[in-house]
């Protein structure tokens, strides 16, 4: 591997343990993707002999034999672990090799929320919540994954919705994880698994896009020595906006009242100083015959999905940049131009490691023009 870089795989059913040297040695490639809202996703490639056993090994995984081959990469740049990836195989695929006597063995999978795919409630009664708003529910259902070292982190919403069993009992349909993600879909909410801190440990996120905190180094462009990217790019949209109105009826005179929902929360703040104004607005007339809890919770869940209006996209190499570039936070901006420069979000990363080269590739976004803060910190 690189100087100052070391890479570490784990394998092995529910509870993964290192691998040899053989299996590091005929490792070629790992790819793992760190998307924003949907599930990670990582794939290894090997170089094996015709002969070898880890051929069987990983095909019986993916063929669904072994019930739960996990595995963790972790890669510890200057000294700081990171845990990329924690997840289960799902699929290997076989391709010849350069000669007779070697294969190409491919390795893909998702992370631990394909876990929460495995039982489905579609063809059976819904399981009741009663009296259970949507935070005590994900709560209870990531629970049953604690054999796994997930640790739920709930974020309650601005406005509880605690449903009186008289009036309505929700009810789960589909797995686990699809209830999940309706719920937070429901209030504007995401839901991921952030590996780590530790190998075999993750945390269930359910909550807002997180967007404020200590933002990570600063990406550099066309700063000569400086410079710490290989590419970056920006694209701006001022028409992605969109403003969700929804009705909230009043009891006595049965009339429903029109009301804007804007999409700033606390933890969601505006990155960008200048931003022009929605140029569209998206009426959402079915939530006159809702409480006005739940329909201001929808229009937030509307609002939230407003697309930004600045998108960036970019290469780097790692041990030039100095550490790993995580998804799911703040990273600043520095060299692109008056209009861009600033503090960004970080909608997803991929992750390429081979043999002698540690790449990502990553995707930055934003609402609004020039920055919010006088000084990009370095």
């Amino acid at each position: 591997m690189l100087k100052g870089v070391h890479l570490t795989l784990l394998v092995g059913p529910v509870v993964p343990v290192p691998v040899p040297q053989v299996v590091l040695d005929a490792l070629t490639q790992i790819e793992v993707v760190t998307p924003d809202e949907a599930a990670g996703a990582f794939t290894l490639n090997f170089t094996l002999s015709v002969q070898s056993p880890l051929q069987t090994l990983f095909l019986l995984s993916g063929g669904s034999v072994v019930p739960l081959l996990r595995v963790i990469v972790v890669v510890t740049v200057n000294g700081t672990p990171q845990v990329l990836i924690d997840g289960v195989v799902t699929k290997t695929e076989i391709t010849p090799g350069a000669d007779q006597r070697h294969t190409n063995l491919q390795v893909t999978g998702d992370d631990l929320t394909a876990v929460m795919q495995k039982l489905e409630f579609s063809g059976l009664p819904g399981l009741p919540y009663p009296a259970m708003p949507a935070e005590a529910i994900v709560a209870l259902l990531v629970a049953k994954y604690a054999f796994l070292g997930i640790v739920p982190l709930v974020i309650p919403s601005i406005a509880i919705d605690v449903p009186i069993p008289t009036d309505r009992i929700p009810t789960q349909q589909g797995s686990d994880l699809e209830y999940v993600r309706t719920l937070a879909e429901r209030v504007g909410y995401v839901f991921y698994l952030d590996p780590g801190p530790a190998p075999g440990m993750s945390t269930a996120y359910w909550g807002p896009k997180i967007k404020v905190g200590v933002p990570q180094p600063a990406l550099n462009a066309d700063m000569d020595a400086a410079s710490n990217v290989d590419s970056l790019s920006f694209s701006y949209d001022g028409n992605a906006r969109s403003l969700p109105i929804v009705y909230i009826q009043n009891e006595q005179t049965k009339i429903p009242l029109p009301m804007p929902i804007p999409d700033i929360s606390p933890l969601n703040p505006q990155l960008g100083l200048i931003d022009p104004p929605p140029q569209k607005f998206r009426v959402l007339p079915e939530t006159a015959k809702y409480t006005p809890i739940r329909a201001m919770l929808l229009g937030m869940a509307e609002a939230s999905k407003s697309a930004d209006t600045v998108t960036g996209k970019g290469t780097l190499d790692v041990t030039r940049y100095g550490q790993v570039l995580k998804a799911r936070q703040l990273v600043g901006v520095r060299g692109v131009g008056p209009a861009f420069d600033g503090l960004h979000y970080v909608s997803e990363v991929r992750h390429t490691i081979k043999r002698g080269e540690y790449k990502q590739s990553f995707n930055l976004s934003r609402k609004g023009l020039i920055s919010t803060v006088p000084v990009v910190p370095p």
